[in-house]
This record gives structure tokens, C-alpha cells and sequence, in this order.
């Protein structure tokens, strides 16, 4: 699912990248940290302090880092990476730049991945499942109900076989994973005439689809998916074009579904985790303590962003009720009954999609 706040016409494949879209309202009684990375308004660059960037000349050039990425200044994986570099200033004694180009000001989302590869440009974000039918495996945490508890999330980013697999995958493709933002793992299914609580409250539904690979659990249980950018579904549901709409908890406030839908059933559906990924060549030219610095404000923010995305998802909820919806939360009950209908039908499809090395990754996913 998405970041929902990419690009303003995703292709089919780049839907899900709208998910978990909203702005909080600033939390003073976070912790300092944390509410700076909920309450910062980020610019389209990064820079490192003057004081900072002094002492750097002062032992030759600073390095630059472009960062380029779709999400805009608001999105709540735009603070953290916004922070990140901000971080990689302070560690690194100014002698790394982070110029951070949210909102594909740099470089559309479907052109990161050749501009990092070739070096026109240093580093950028994507969510996983917009590797497509490049690196199929990364689809792997949308398969419903496969990797939405929050310890196994933890445990991914901790080090895990499974993350040191994908990178693996992205080294194949000339890039260097640099870091796993975890975005999301809780959906919401929205509707008018009648909550969607049971698989069968989906059958002959036109609800909004997500992409080819999952759109296999909604054909399922009945529902007809039409896979649309999250932008045009308020839209498409006040106009009746779908009956009912699927976005991240936090897309719902975004983009005022309160307005349009009565209901509102939250469920850990399935999850997206964004990750950052760096140009080797450039990465191989960085004196050590430079690399120290990046992994080590790349590993601060992989921790900062699990608490941001909770706190995101938990106000969303409270804000769709406090705004008039009637949200109904899923009960494990309920999940296990759409985990049989709707997981099965994906998980094959997955496998088809990733022939060599999906079965492998599926068990290390399942072993976390």
C-alpha cells in the first residue's frame, strides 16, 4: 500500500506509494526527538550547519549525498530522512552533505533507481513493493497477513537473514541498501452502506485495488478491484465509480475519507517498509569515518522511524473517529478468517512472480 503522497499520476505499480500520508498535529509531550521528527517542516535540502561545513574544508571538500525521493515534506518518512541527514552533519563533523530532494523534485520515483545505479545522483528511497518485476522478493511484505506484527518488523530491521537477503538482491542490481524505514502495516477498508467486517461483506464490491500481486486477495472474496492513485478515490467513491476504498489509516485522515465514508474497518493487512539505497562507487570512495557516521545516523533513524510510524497510525485512528467515522477495529478472530481466504491466492501468485528465490524468502520472513 502506499505512501500515498508520491507522485501525482503513479503508475498501476506505484499505487500502494500513497500509504500513510498524514500530518500529525504537533505532540509536545513526545520525547524531544521524536517530536521534532513528527512536528519538523523539512525543506527540499538538507545542509550542514556553516560551523560544521568550516571544520570540513578544513580537512578538504566535504562529501555530497543527494537524496532523492517521492514522499512530500509532511509524510512522516520525509521527517525522518529529513532528521537523518541533519544527524550525518552532526556525526560526521560536517564533512558529509545530505541534500535531502523530497517530493521527486530530484528525479521521478521510477527514475531513482537508474539515476542511483549510474551515479547521476548519490542515494534514494523507494517502498519495497516498486521494485516490481525487477526484484520481485521485495513484494514479500504485502502478501496479507505475512509480516504486520510489529516485533517481526523490529526483528527485520535488527540485522535480520531476511533483510541481509533483499540487500543481497539490491548488490545484484548495483545499489547498496543503506537503510529499512518501516512505513506502515495497518490498512483501512472504508465503505457507506455497511461496515466490511466479514470476507463476505466484500462480495460484488468495486473497491479500490492496490496492484496486480495483491489485487489476488480481493478478486477472493468477491470484491471487483480497480487498481487507481490514491489521490483519485475520494473522487472515485463520491462519484460511485467504487463502493468502497483501501488506503493506509493515516492516508484516510489525508485525504478527508471522514467526509465521504461512514465506515471504516482498520486491520493489519499487510505492511510496506521504505528503504534507503546508496550508489556503491560513490559509497566505496568515502574515507571510513565517513561511512561510520552514515550508518550510524542511518541506524538511529531505522529505530526513530518505528516510533514515528506507530504514533502516525495511532493518532489517524483517533482523529477518522473524532471526525465522525465509525471505525471498527479487527478482532484477531476476524483476521484469521480473511488470512484464509485472502493470504493463499497472493502467496501463489508470489511465487510466480519470483520463481528462483521467493520460496527463500518467504522462510526467512516466516522464521522472524
Amino acid at each position: 500500500m502506499t505512501p500515498e503522497a508520491a507522485s501525482p499520476k503513479p503508475a498501476p505499480e506505484r499505487t500502494l506509494c500513497g500509504i500513510a500520508a498524514a500530518t500529525l498535529r504537533e505532540n509536545d509531550a513526545m520525547p524531544s526527538r521524536r517530536g521534532l521528527l513528527l512536528a519538523a517542516l523539512p525543506g527540499a535540502a538538507i545542509l550542514a550547519a556553516p560551523a560544521l561545513l568550516r571544520a570540513a574544508r578544513a580537512q578538504g571538500a566535504p562529501a555530497t549525498m543527494r537524496l532523492s525521493h517521492q514522499f512530500p515534506p509532511a509524510h512522516h518518512n520525509a521527517r525522518v530522512i529529513a532528521a537523518f541527514a541533519e544527524d550525518v552533519a552532526r556525526r560526521s563533523g560536517g564533512s558529509v552533505q545530505v541534500q535531502v530532494f523530497p517530493a521527486e523534485q530530484l528525479a521521478k520515483a521510477g527514475e531513482n533507481f537508474p539515476g542511483v545505479a549510474r551515479g547521476a545522483f548519490e542515494a534514494a528511497a523507494a517502498v519495497n513493493f516498486q521494485w516490481g518485476t525487477t526484484i520481485p522478493e521485495m513484494n514479500a511484505p504485502t502478501i496479507p497477513y505475512l509480516f504486520t506484527d510489529l516485533p517481526r518488523i523490529r526483528r527485520f530491521i535488527a540485522g535480520s537473514e531476511a533483510a541481509k537477503f533483499l540487500e543481497g538482491l539490491l548488490e545484484r542490481r548495483q545499489v547498496r541498501n543503506l537503510m529499512w524505514l518501516y512505513t506502515t502495516r495497518m490498512s483501512i477498508f472504508t465503505s457507506n452502506r455497511k461496515p466490511i467486517v466479514s470476507v463476505e461483506d466484500f462480495r460484488g464490491l468495486k473497491i479500490r485495488g492496490l496492484n496486480p500481486l495483491t489485487d489476488h486477495a480481493l478478486t477472493a472474496v468477491g470484491a471487483a478491484p480497480s487498481a487507481m492513485p490514491g489521490p483519485e478515490v475520494p473522487q472515485a467513491l463520491q462519484s460511485g465509480v467504487l463502493d468502497a476504498g483501501l488506503t493506509d489509516v493515516s492516508a484516510a485522515v489525508s485525504r478527508r475519507f471522514y467526509e465521504i465514508q461512514r465506515y471504516g474497518t482498520v486491520a493489519p493487512y499487510f505492511a510496506v517498509i521504505s528503504h534507503v539505497y546508496v550508489n556503491p562507487r560513490w559509497w566505496n570512495g568515502l574515507r571510513p569515518e565517513q561511512r561510520q557516521a552514515i550508518e550510524a545516523a542511518a541506524r538511529q533513524a531505522e529505530q526513530d522511524q518505528i516510533g514515528v510510524t506507530e504514533e502516525t497510525a495511532a493518532a489517524a485512528v483517533g482523529e477518522l473517529r473524532a471526525k465522525g467515522m465509525t471505525i471498527h477495529e479487527q478482532t484477531p478472530e476476524e483476521a484469521e478468517a480473511w488470512k484464509a481466504r485472502m493470504q493463499p491466492p497472493v502467496m501463489e501468485a508470489f511465487l510466480r512472480l519470483a520463481p528462483e528465490n521467493g520460496r527463500r524468502v518467504l522462510e526467512l520472513m516466516q522464521a522472524l
